[in-house]
């Protein structure tokens, strides 16, 4: 949940950012005319233009990433995993509820989750690197573990084990 909640938030100081700059460029540029300073006016100019066309994009983006906000929660704290289910909570055709299942998992706001057909179900699955067999040795007897992507060598006796794969 951390990685939309992060994108949200900065999607929000972007869009306020650019809502501030629209009217603090009027002021520089009124200003910077009013004292004759070309350096002034050209940062309120550059102001009012970041401010007039991002303002827009920024707050549409802002919305989008709230709506990926909710269908998230909707999976993580409501508990629906199917997308039959996320449509019919969310009211959104499931063509869309698809789409934006795709859209989280290549973003990597989904995580900890794998998609089988139209459910989510939870990934159990470790790193190969976590994964350890107990072993015992055949030269010395003594049991010993090891990780499954490492050699298995008696750490005792030094005997070469074979790996169960």
């Amino acid at each position: 949940m951390e990685p939309i909640r992060k994108a949200v938030r900065s999607s929000l100081t972007l869009a306020l950012l650019l809502t501030f700059a629209l009217p603090l460029g009027g002021v520089l540029l009124g200003v910077g005319l009013g004292i004759g300073q070309p350096g002034i006016w050209a940062v309120g100019i550059a102001f009012l233009a970041a401010g007039f066309y991002g303002c827009p994009i920024g707050w549409v983006s802002y919305g989008n990433k709230r709506e990926y906000f909710r269908f998230i929660t909707a999976i993580e704290e409501e508990h629906l995993y199917t997308v039959q289910e996320l449509a019919s909570q969310l009211g959104l055709p499931e063509k869309e509820v698809r789409n934006r299942i795709e859209v989280c998992f290549s973003k990597r706001w989904l995580i900890g989750y794998r998609r089988n057909g139209d459910e989510l179900i939870l990934n159990t699955n470790r790193q190969l690197s976590e994964q350890k067999e107990t072993v015992t040795c055949p030269a010395c007897g003594a049991k010993f573990s090891y990780k499954k992507t490492e050699d298995a060598w008696c750490p005792y006796c030094g005997t070469p084990v074979e790996q169960k794969r």
